[in-house]
């Protein structure tokens, strides 16, 4: 197995926060330019930068950050600006969009299968293979130059550990390559 660290950043956090008293998604249309699809709210932020989404039960999903800080600081800026303060919001964390890169070049035809902690199949449109990844419970996007993207995670630390996994697996299967 190889037991190389691997570099994980976390491109998407999706919190949603839940305050003591719903939004009302009207206001948000009315106050603050929010648009409404689907029995939902769309709210851009330019500072912090995210994307809020109000559902239908009042609640504050933020979108497009990539630490609970920044997410925070988007919902509080939302209920300030709808004249509320932000004292009493729960915090709920939902899955991460991480990526990482192998360091070398995967075969990603050849990884195809039932892999054992995981299903492998060839998306021929996006050029990857798609693991889905029974062990560690998330996704795992994987193109040619080693380059992945983890989909469906809960935490930073568990995709980590299903890149080293992953990593000797192929390196054991003689997948991975050095780039030229």
């Amino acid at each position: 197995m190889v037991a190389s660290a691997i570099d994980v950043r976390i491109e998407n956090q999706l919190v949603r926060f839940v305050p003591p008293r719903p939004v009302d998604q009207d206001a948000v249309v009315a106050q603050l330019g929010g648009q409404q699809t689907g029995g939902v709210v769309i709210k851009v932020l330019d500072r912090p930068r995210a994307t809020i989404v109000i559902d239908q039960e009042g609640r504050i999903v933020v979108h497009g950050t990539h630490r609970v800080e920044a997410a925070r600081a988007a919902a509080k800026e939302l209920m300030l600006r709808l004249g509320r303060d932000d004292a009493g919001l729960e915090t709920e964390l939902g899955p991460v969009v991480a990526s990482f890169e192998f360091g070398q070049a995967l075969l990603v035809e050849n990884v195809v299968g039932d892999f054992g902690a995981g299903t492998a199949t060839f998306d021929e449109r996006l050029g990857c293979t798609i693991i889905e990844d029974s062990r560690h419970n998330l996704t795992l996007h994987m193109w040619p130059n080693g380059r992945c993207v983890a989909t469906d995670a809960r935490h930073r630390n568990m995709v980590a550990m299903a890149a080293v996994y992953w990593k000797g697996r192929f390196s054991d299967k003689n997948l991975l390559i050095e780039r030229i």
